[in-house]
């Protein structure tokens, strides 16, 4: 086994806040009226569907209410103009001339014409129908009559030579012939009123997806690749909206290049003096007596060290930061784990800790990940760096690569004291450390690791080992 150290990680979530809709909102006037409700229904696609839907169905039923009401008038019209032609023709002859005997099949069906015949006398003389017993009716005209056959239009004729005729038609007939003749004119609607509303259906599901495309694109932004949104696509109404989005990622990537310029300049300012401090602390080292004043001195040098480190820290955290990113590729693991460790093996011989490398079982190949080299590297070493500044002196480090299944990963297990599981959420946040730690660092570490790890599409965790003390850090693909 070769020797070498490591270090650990964790994975950290995101949370998001829900926004709900309101119904109204309070201006300077008042209450205003929203169409969107709170709630499930607050959504373009459902408060479409909730107005027209309802708009469409009340559209069919006013069509097919006004088409039964015009077919009934104008067969009415047709059928009153019919019955009194047949009943004048009839009264004017001198002869009881009938029309042939029907059924109620003819009657009711078929909308055939029941005649009656009546003399001076007011008694019924002549029926096309027996079946059908109704009075005669007082005045001379159009009527409706009620039976116990049914519902009937009656045309009575005046008196002529003494008689009278009386032509019926059933009114069930009238109102099936008004119901198919409108049902024949509103088919056309019917048919495509589900398919007006099956395309609304489509259309409001495109619209609702543009603009969650529009909120994806949003939120792929972070801090590394801020850009304006495109507004090729985007509809009229919702410009504004995005137009201001884009307004407010400039405002963003001004403000995080402004942030990064800072830390550089302060970084590089700061760098030169306290390069000149640690000079002249070496130079008069040699001249301090021994004692008090010589464990002050070892304080003052300790301080400038660990104010250097932090200097080189922000520099590498600024330099991550920045949107140029490295062309990723395919790295030699074994070979990014060797230069990793053979540059931090004079800390772990300082500190007298055992650094190994443990290679995958045999058989096994050795993984490969796509990214950025430089940003592996700073993965590597910032967890291997951390595992050997918190792993007490003559402990044990070691970087294994393991397999677990169709999946690889490397992990940095050390003898350290571990983390509280409590404060595993925060320990890659900047500049956080474990309190109670007499380990030396700027709380950088883990924060720097993470950021390249997501650049590179890899997950860090962290666990407590279980057969003793220290921690597990793993890198494997997200």
């Amino acid at each position: 086994m070769m020797k070498l150290h490591g270090a650990p990680t964790a994975t950290a979530s995101a949370t998001g806040n829900a926004i709900a809709c309101p119904l109204t909102s309070q201006g300077r006037t008042g209450t205003r009226f929203h169409v969107f409700p709170v709630g499930p229904m607050c959504s373009l696609r459902r408060v479409l569907l909730m107005w027209l839907v309802p708009l469409f169905l009340l559209v069919g039923a006013a069509s097919a209410a006004f088409s039964y009401w015009s077919y009934r008038q104008m067969v009415g019209e047709f059928m009153d103009s019919q019955m009194e032609q047949l009943g004048q023709s009839l009264v004017m002859q001198e002869e009881h001339t009938m029309p042939p005997p029907l059924t109620a099949e003819r009657v009711h069906k078929w909308g055939s014409y029941a005649v009656q015949v009546y003399g001076a006398d007011g008694r019924l003389v002549a029926s096309s129908w027996p079946a059908l017993a109704a009075p005669l009716q007082q005045q001379p005209g159009f009527g409706d009559m009620q039976t116990d056959v049914g519902s009937w239009r009656v045309y009575s004729t005046e008196a002529h030579g003494g008689r009278r005729v009386q032509v019926f038609q059933s009114g069930t007939f009238r109102s099936h012939l008004a119901v198919e003749r409108a049902g024949a004119a509103i088919a056309p609607v019917m048919i495509l009123l589900p398919l007006a509303i099956l395309i609304l259906w489509g259309v409001s599901g495109a619209m609702s997806r543009a603009v969650r495309d529009i909120g994806r694109q949003a939120a792929l932004q972070d801090e590394h690749t801020i850009s304006e949104l495109p507004l090729e696509r985007v509809p009229q109404e919702l410009k504004p909206m995005v137009e201001s989005f884009n307004s407010l990622l400039t405002r963003l990537r001004d403000a995080f290049a402004t942030q990064r310029r800072f830390v550089q300049d302060a970084a590089h300012e700061l760098r030169t003096p306290i390069t000149a401090v640690a000079l002249q602390l070496e130079n008069v080292r040699c001249d301090l007596p021994e004692g008090a004043c010589k464990q002050s001195f070892a304080q003052l040098e300790a301080g400038v060290s660990r104010a250097q480190r932090l200097v080189d820290q922000l520099l590498k955290l600024s330099r991550q930061e920045a949107p140029v990113a490295e062309a990723a590729g395919v790295v030699d693991l074994q070979a990014q784990l060797h230069e990793s460790m053979n540059a931090l093996i004079a800390l772990a011989d300082q500190r007298n800790i055992d650094l190994g490398l443990v290679p995958p079982a045999d058989g096994q190949p050795m993984p490969t990940f796509r990214c950025a080299p430089s940003d592996l590297r700073s993965v590597i070493d910032n967890l291997i760096e951390n595992a050997l500044r918190y792993t007490p002196e003559g402990g044990v480090v070691d970087v294994r690569i393991v397999h677990d299944g169709t999946r690889c990963a490397i992990e940095v297990v050390d003898t350290g004291p571990g983390i509280p599981p409590e404060l595993m959420p925060r320990v890659f946040d900047r500049f956080f450390r474990v309190p109670g730690s007499n380990a030396r660092g700027s709380g950088l570490g883990l924060s720097i690791a993470q950021a390249a790890a997501q650049r590179c599409g890899l997950r860090i965790t962290l666990r407590n080992r279980e057969d003793r003390s220290g921690l597990v850090a793993r890198v494997e693909p997200a």
